[in-house]
């Protein structure tokens, strides 16, 4: 076993809590630093059915990417949802922590992790939400490039194979080839003008609604919709696998498991 504030200490290497944005509630929402962890599971929402993963296999560590806690709780109702879920995670002893914009913005976190799914290369920075003293750019998104050129239904193919998504909304703004590709994973059609004004050929995101849509036709950029969810997950099983290496070192055992039931709340029918 290893102390929870040696598994804060290992997220904190995989995405600083510095970089999340100010309204956002990343960190250890549930628990004690002191507690002993074990066993890890790895998900994107702290759902029911993942809770209830958690007791079955004996986890007493959840690490999320959506914190459980968002905003502040004034009561605390065992028969709601929220209540319910938190009344599991003390009854059963399970810490739960969240790493969120943080992750999103990270190195090799949520958007990395997806520019690399759908094929995309030399990637920059997308929606720059600051620079650091060193120079360096904290970035929302990315933009990258395909290898060649492609037509967007081609791409907007592609983007469905690679990511757990049953379908993408396509949003064909005419004949353009896509070469140049703007992402921001989860809900980002608020920076469809930015990617256009990139020269993006195509922007992928999620959550895209019909007025966002028409703007980027008019803008003349593809915009492809493979949903929060479709966006999103892949993290999961990159960031259980970092997080086992980072604490591979550390003076005590831990398994780190990836939650791989979870499934988008949106279906085809």
């Amino acid at each position: 076993m290893v102390k929870c504030q040696v598994v804060m200490d290992a997220l904190e290497r995989i995405a600083p809590k510095r970089l999340a944005e100010d309204w956002d509630n990343p960190g250890l929402l549930v628990g004690a630093l002191g507690q002993e962890v074990h066993k890890i599971l790895v998900c994107l929402d702290v759902s029911d059915a993942v809770v209830e993963q958690a007791v079955a296999c004996g986890a007493d560590m959840i690490v999320a990417h959506h914190p459980l806690i968002f905003k502040g709780i004034r009561k605390l109702r065992t028969d709601l949802p929220l209540g319910r879920r938190l009344q599991q995670l003390l009854k059963h002893d399970i810490a739960v922590a969240a790493a969120h914009t943080n992750l999103d913005i990270a190195e090799g976190g949520v958007n990395d992790v997806l520019a690399q799914a759908i094929g995309l290369s030399k990637l920059s920075a997308f929606v720059i939400e600051r620079q650091e003293a060193d120079g360096s750019v904290i970035s929302m998104g990315r933009v990258g490039s395909l290898p060649q050129p492609m037509t967007v239904q081609d791409f907007a193919a592609q983007v469905r194979d690679a990511l757990p998504a049953e379908h993408v909304r396509l949003v064909d703004a005419g004949a353009r080839p896509v070469r140049k590709v703007a992402l921001c994973s989860g809900s980002g059609a608020e920076f469809i003008q930015r990617a256009a004004f990139l020269g993006a050929d195509a922007y992928v995101t999620g959550d895209v609604k019909y007025h966002e849509a028409q703007q980027a036709v008019e803008l003349g950029m593809h915009v492809i919709d493979a949903g929060h969810f479709g966006t999103e997950f892949p993290v999961v099983a990159v960031l259980c696998k970092r997080l086992a290496e980072e604490l591979e070192e550390a003076k005590g055992t831990v398994e780190v498991l990836a939650d791989q039931s979870s499934q988008d709340f949106f279906q085809m029918i």
